[in-house]
């Protein structure tokens, strides 16, 4: 069940949704179906991961040829729970999926939204990766170990920069604050709308510690300016060469898995399409490509079995930030 103790801010969410529903009226997809006028929303900003998965999404999806004219549209919010307000009111329509993931989950119940996974149709799990834990290449703290000691001294003073509030970044950094005895509570995280904000918040100085999937460091810390600590996967990761929290011997990891949802009340037929669509894109030689280029782990899921892991994932974050006190 969702917290509601701030249920303000889940009705302030639906501000949005005057202009929402020009735009949907004009905009998303055609009338001629999915096949030939897909939109694939991006709920947040240009240059994330989920922004990211939506374009490589569509440039596999036009390159093959399983649709023929597909558009990404960026809506931006509250870990994506605007985007996820505006396509519960597409109800029927069978040419929208939209980018979800980790962080709209966390985000779903941090802001209290009145729109749930519930509300809207599940499609189909595409990816999963990782987090990663950086600081700047001078920076004295060397290792995780370094981290958990300034954390136990004084968690306010080392300022933690990640994603949206409830999201996959402070919940790595509250579940590692948990395993070391720090109040989740006292980590001083700094929300940022994305992975850009957060490396120039690092290169600047105003965080000491980075969280974000892989792909967001990468080109830093492979040019020296950024210095990579731990990573959140439960096993080795020797093609990236960064150590586990696992194998520094902490019990912490935590997955960024990316999926797609499609608005309510839809026929069989049509989620079977949008199911089909993502399904043969997902088979391509092409997407095999976009795996390795991006360090994606293949996670297909679809249907009842993707239903069903929302539910457990939804449960498992509820859980975390009931702990964690968030």
């Amino acid at each position: 069940m969702r917290r509601r103790a701030r249920a303000v801010i889940g009705v302030a969410l639906l501000v949005p949704l005057v202009g929402a529903a020009a735009w949907d009226a004009r905009s998303a997809g055609t009338l001629s179906g999915a096949r030939t006028g897909l939109t694939i929303i991006a709920p947040a900003s240009p240059g994330g991961g989920w922004d990211t998965l939506a374009r490589r999404l569509q440039g596999t999806m036009r390159e093959t040829g399983v649709v023929t004219n597909p558009q990404v549209v960026n809506i931006t919010g509250a870990a994506g729970t605007i985007g996820l307000a505006q396509l519960q009111q597409m109800e029927g329509r069978g040419d929208v999926l939209m980018v979800t993931g980790t962080v709209m989950v966390g985000g779903v119940e941090i802001n209290d939204s009145p729109v749930g996974f519930d509300d809207v149709t599940p499609i189909a799990r595409t990816t999963d990766d990782y987090e990663v834990m950086v600081v700047p290449a001078d920076s004295p703290l060397e290792s995780v170990d370094d981290l958990v000691a300034a954390w136990q001294e004084d968690p306010g003073a080392v300022a933690v920069g990640g994603g949206s509030l409830g999201g996959t970044d402070q919940l790595l950094a509250a579940q590692l604050a948990l395993e070391v005895g720090v109040p989740a509570t006292e980590v001083n995280y700094i929300a940022y709308s994305g992975g850009g904000e957060a490396i120039q918040a690092l290169l600047s100085g105003a965080s000491d510690v980075g969280i974000s999937g892989y792909n967001e460091f990468a080109d830093q810390i492979e040019a020296g300016t950024l210095r990579a600590l731990a990573m959140s996967a439960p096993e080795p990761q020797p093609e990236v060469g960064i150590p586990t929290l696992y194998e520094l011997g902490y019990d912490v990891h935590q997955g960024n898995w990316r999926g797609v949802l499609a608005p309510p009340g839809l026929t069989d037929e049509q989620r079977q399409e949008l199911t089909d669509i993502v399904t043969e894109t997902l088979a391509t030689p092409e997407w095999q490509q976009v795996l390795e280029t991006n360090a994606w782990v293949d996670a297909e899921l679809t249907g009842d079995d993707f239903t069903t892991f929302i539910d457990e994932e939804v449960a498992r974050i509820q859980a975390i930030l009931e702990e964690a006190g968030l």
